[in-house]
């Protein structure tokens, strides 16, 4: 019951806080990036299922799922699952696993 209280209220919640704050400057980017980084912890058993093999380990809450999917791609150690999902980043934005590796704290 509480996971659904949480993401029932996330949305709403995120956009009267953008009013609450003082500097807006990347507020939405920097809330996505926060969401990806959750999400690389979070969902840590799937992606190492379904995206890597032998390869550079998701989970670390300091590191995009962006990042973790680069170090894969580098390391050649994706499954067909994680190289569908970097060419679809790459669409979107050119290199993209490869740039955020750079990203990680």
């Amino acid at each position: 019951m509480l996971l659904l209280i949480a993401w029932v209220l996330f949305l709403p919640l995120s956009i009267i806080n953008y009013f609450c704050v003082k500097n807006k400057k990347g507020y939405f980017k920097q809330t996505a990036l926060n969401l990806d980084r959750f999400g690389n912890r979070e969902f840590r058993a799937f992606l190492n299922f379904s995206m890597q093999k032998n390869g550079y380990k998701f989970g670390n809450p300091n590191e995009t799922i962006s990042s973790a999917l680069g170090k894969n791609e580098r390391d050649n150690t994706l499954t067909k699952c994680g190289r569908i999902l970097v060419k679809i980043l790459d669409i979107i934005d050119k290199n993209h696993c490869k740039k955020s590796i750079s990203l990680t704290l």
